[in-house]
């Protein structure tokens, strides 16, 4: 299940986004301010932005930049009714991943949403394969050899996505128990009950003394 922060201060309009998104399994964290998205940010990770422009605080285009500024790499897609070209300059200038004009088919934002999460797995595909599972990106899930779902708890949902996106690439502990803090299991032993978890059903995760973990390339 993919995260996703939703900034947009008109309350019909982002109340009708997060339920046609939560209805197709993103999980939907909305704020419709500059600062509250500076705030939440700073405490949660997510796998994608949507950003108005027009909102109180700072507007899409200033908070996009003090992110990639301070190092923040979540792949953003700008939904505004600005049109001209100047506007849809500035969007791509500050960081954006894609630039949606309102009113806009929720269809085609479904669309581009799988686009830009697909790319920031570095994958044309949908899916992963590796050993004898499938992972499909957008939906965060896991399918063994007869393409079974595996069910999976929320916290082990959230490991699997980010050993995917980093596959073949040391995570540190910090980074993991950050990635489990949201749902209020930072603890080590948490952290090591869901890695064993994960290795039970396949994913070949090996620890790294004393830095973290890392999962093998297939």
């Amino acid at each position: 299940m993919a995260r996703i922060l939703l900034l947009e201060d008109d309350k019909i309009l982002s109340e009708t986004l997060c339920e046609l998104l939560e209805v197709e399994g993103y999980e939907v964290t909305l704020v419709g301010d500059g600062n509250s998205v500076l705030d939440t940010t700073a405490t949660m990770t997510f796998e994608l932005m949507l950003f108005d422009v027009n909102v109180p605080d700072y507007n899409g285009f200033e908070l996009l930049k003090m992110l990639r500024d301070s190092g923040n790499k979540t792949p953003c897609i700008f939904l505004t009714s600005l049109s001209d070209i100047a506007s849809l300059s500035k969007g791509f200038e500050v960081g954006a991943d894609d630039y949606l004009k309102k009113p806009f088919d929720f269809d085609e934002l479904l669309v581009r949403i799988g686009a830009v999460l697909r790319k920031s797995f570095a994958s044309q595909e949908n899916e992963i394969e590796y050993k004898n599972l499938k992972y499909k990106i957008v939906t965060n899930e896991l399918f063994d050899s007869d393409n079974k779902l595996l069910l999976l708890a929320p916290q082990e949902q959230k490991l699997l996505a980010l050993f995917f996106k980093r596959h073949d690439e040391t995570i540190t502990k910090n980074d993991l128990l950050y990635e489990l803090d949201s749902e209020g299991e930072s603890s080590e032993g948490a952290l090591r009950v869901y890695i064993t978890k994960l290795r039970k059903i396949g994913l070949e995760i090996q620890t790294i003394k004393g830095v973290g973990y890392r999962l093998v390339k297939a």
